[in-house]
């Protein structure tokens, strides 16, 4: 099996380095290149919104598959598997940008950066989904022009889609000051902070200590809101991943658990057997429907 694509745009391999770079396109433009089918794959660096305005949608996001009507947004961050297959008859957009530049357009607000550090799918039971359209279709058509100032409405109208966004599908308790929300706060930072050093086995203290609380709040927290502890958070994020790299990649066990951060083979497969309930092995094997051939 060959390894997960990873692509600038889907079946691009090159792109460009310009600062606030953005890219929008109609999701029919490229799919109907490929007969509406868009297979599995991942970007190294861009960040991607999928506005569905019209028809239906199989998407997968890191080998789970959902079935979307429209109206329906996708988020889908730098390295998320991703694929979809339409419906002939499908209207919408797709939106990329570097998610360098996400990272600077909400650099004030980073509890809402926060919110986006894992893919979402907002369906058409999202209450104030609709009037997005009209928004992309005002940031497709600035994105175009060529006028004073139109840089800076550019990254001005990403700014408030973004924010609209996430008000719709991620708005936390309306009292922005109590312990809930605040508690929400520190659960997403925390879950921001892990996406970025899953890999690097730090210890609990690492993430209390960047949240500015103790490990036992930071503990508190995450059995309250996930009902698991935070270290069962962090190890969670490393099964994903691993799974993720078992069922779609050529890679060996082996050289799986380097990339996540184990450098003895046989800690990663005692890891993964413990969380999983199977070897690596097996994992692979029947996420591919190879039983009769397992192999490490």
């Amino acid at each position: 099996m060959t390894d997960i694509p990873v692509y600038a745009l889907y079946g691009e391999d090159t792109y460009s380095e310009e600062q606030n770079w953005l890219h929008w396109e109609t999701i029919t433009s490229r799919s109907r290149l490929y007969g509406f089918h868009i297979a599995p794959h991942r970007h190294e660096q861009f960040f991607q919104v999928l506005f569905l305005a019209r028809g239906a949608a199989r998407v997968t996001l890191d080998g789970l598959e959902t079935a979307l009507a429209a109206p329906a947004l996708v988020t889908v961050p730098a390295l998320t598997v991703h694929g979809y297959a339409f419906s002939p008859d499908v209207e919408g957009f797709v939106l990329t940008l570097f998610e360098r530049d996400l990272a600077g357009l909400l650099a004030d607000v980073p509890d809402i950066l926060a919110g986006f550090a894992g893919p979402c799918i907002l369906g058409p039971e999202t209450e104030g989904l609709s009037p997005l359209a009209a928004d992309i279709a005002r940031l497709a058509q600035e994105a175009d022009r060529s006028a004073p100032g139109q840089a800076l409405a550019v990254r001005a109208r990403l700014v408030l889609l973004f924010l609209a966004i996430h008000r719709i599908g991620r708005a936390g308790p309306v009292n922005a000051d109590g312990a809930a929300a605040v508690a929400a706060r520190h659960l997403r930072a925390f879950q921001a902070l892990v996406d970025r050093h899953y890999r690097d086995n730090r210890a609990l203290s690492f993430y209390a200590g960047a949240l500015g609380i103790s490990t036992t709040h930071l503990n508190r927290i995450c059995r309250r809101e996930l009902g698991i502890t935070a270290l069962s958070a962090i190890e969670g994020r490393v099964l994903v991943e691993a799974k993720r790299y078992l069922k779609f990649s050529a890679l060996s066990v082996k050289e799986i658990g380097i990339i996540l951060g184990y450098a003895d083979p046989a800690y990663f497969t005692r890891f993964f057997t413990r969380a999983a309930g199977v070897t690596p092995s097996r994992f692979r094997a029947t996420s591919r429907g190879e039983e009769g051939a397992l192999t490490a």
